[in-house]
């Protein structure tokens, strides 16, 4: 009798195919919660990515200007109160798209923007002041010269 119980349970068993409405369920919110977690650590990334290209985009338009100041102005920043190095547009035979030490278009990574205007400000002792960048579709956007040196964006950045 025993024998025979054990055969019929073997029996169902077998017989049984794919997963009960239980088990689903615990897969179905298991997943959410995963998808809960990682949604907003991922928007994050993406922000913060965006913003360390802005910078690096900022840093490389400031390279291009110390190298313009070093062969152009032979080196000279003491003008009073500073000097102002344009960026853009090419049209322009001032600017450093205009004299070549810049590719023209340039983008702003962050929105796929062009790069139509802003400035590179040095103090009188060529330390960096300010990276203004225009793109013509919103306010400058500036970048600080701790942000520009340091490759990092302001925590208060967006």
């Amino acid at each position: 009798m025993l024998a025979q119980a054990m055969k019929r349970r073997l029996s169902k068993e077998e017989n049984q195919k794919g997963f009960t409405l239980i088990e689903l369920l615990a897969v179905i919110v298991i997943l959410g919660i995963i998808a809960v977690i990682a949604i907003p650590m991922i928007t994050n990334v993406i922000s913060n990515s965006r913003k360390d290209s802005d910078v690096a985009t900022a840093k490389q338009i400031y390279d291009a200007a110390r190298l313009y100041v070093t062969s152009e102005k032979e080196g000279k920043f003491a003008v009073s109160g500073g000097l102002s190095v344009t960026i853009g547009p090419k049209a322009t035979t001032t600017s450093l798209m205009g004299m070549g030490y810049l590719d023209s278009p340039l983008y702003l990574p962050s929105t796929k923007a062009a790069i139509v205007g802003g400035s590179v400000s040095f103090n009188p002792d060529g330390s960096l002041n300010l990276v203004t960048l225009d793109t013509g579709t919103t306010d400058p956007d500036p970048f600080t010269a701790t942000e520009v040196l340091s490759g990092e964006p302001a925590s208060s950045r967006q």
